[in-house]
């Protein structure tokens, strides 16, 4: 029998799978909002540094969709699939409670109620794809090396007293319910003062990253090769033109004769 491609999926794997694309995922977010709005914003629902969307998310597809993980078509479609669903529930469960859109997308096309849209479908798909070709085996290798004994089961502790203190603090400040909110609330700045210091890093790497990227840009597009480029273009054209010229006059000849 074929060995599976995802060699954690027990409780602690995918518990472990679901702290640490929960961290990824708002590092991505982190670096979206930095190259769009030039700042660092410290995206996600929680105060800590975590976006649980993308967690429950990988954690799902890695459950759900391990029997196609050889099958990068089906991947892409079942994986996008399974997010735009994970997706819409968040959306409209988030919307229903707080009467808040957390995000929108009613102005791409083919959008569900703004919930969910076709390009971001695909890009789950695709991004569900690249996740099982690239970071689950890598992931996988780090939790082996936190087996689940006393300090695997230790740190899964640590980490859910911390989402789940975090999580009640924000409930309740949404529906501004005050009472009894003196000891999470301490917990829950310092999470966020944290949440930030973290963010804020990745974001000035975010905007280093670009900056260099433009400045090579740049560099490229002065550069005298670049700039000989059309003119290369245009003789190598010219040069193609001629030669079938010839050709085409050598085999009138041939014909002739």
């Amino acid at each position: 029998m074929e060995q599976p491609i995802i060699g954690y999926i027990t409780l602690y794997g995918m518990a472990a799978y679901f702290f640490i694309y929960s961290f990824l995922g708002w590092i991505t977010e982190v670096i979206y909002a930095t190259l769009k709005t030039g700042r660092f914003i410290n995206r996600g629902f929680l105060n800590g540094p975590v976006c649980p969307i993308y967690g429950a998310g990988v954690s799902l597809c890695v459950l759900l969709l391990n029997p196609l993980a050889d099958k990068w078509w089906l991947l892409i479609l079942a994986g996008g699939a399974l997010a735009t669903a994970l997706e819409f529930i968040t959306g409209f469960v988030l919307d229903k409670i707080f009467k808040t859109k957390w995000w929108d997308y009613s102005g791409e096309p083919f959008n569900i109620k703004g919930y969910v849209c076709l390009r971001f479908a695909i890009i789950w798909g695709v991004a569900v794809l690249l996740v099982f070709k690239t970071l689950v085996p890598l992931t996988d290798k780090l939790i082996s090396l936190v087996p689940f004994r006393w300090w695997g089961a230790s740190l899964l502790a640590v980490f859910s007293a911390l989402i789940t203190v975090d999580f009640i603090t924000v409930i309740k400040q949404l529906k501004r319910l005050k009472e009894n909110l003196n000891e999470t609330s301490e917990i829950a700045v310092f999470i966020h003062k944290n949440s930030d210091f973290i963010g804020g890093k990745v974001s000035e790497a975010a905007l280093a990253v670009s900056a260099a990227v433009k400045k090579v840009s740049a560099k490229l597009e002065n550069s005298r090769l670049v700039k000989a480029f059309p003119r290369l273009k245009k003789n190598h054209e010219e040069v193609l033109s001629e030669f079938e010229k010839a050709e085409k006059q050598l085999r009138d000849e041939d014909k002739k004769s």
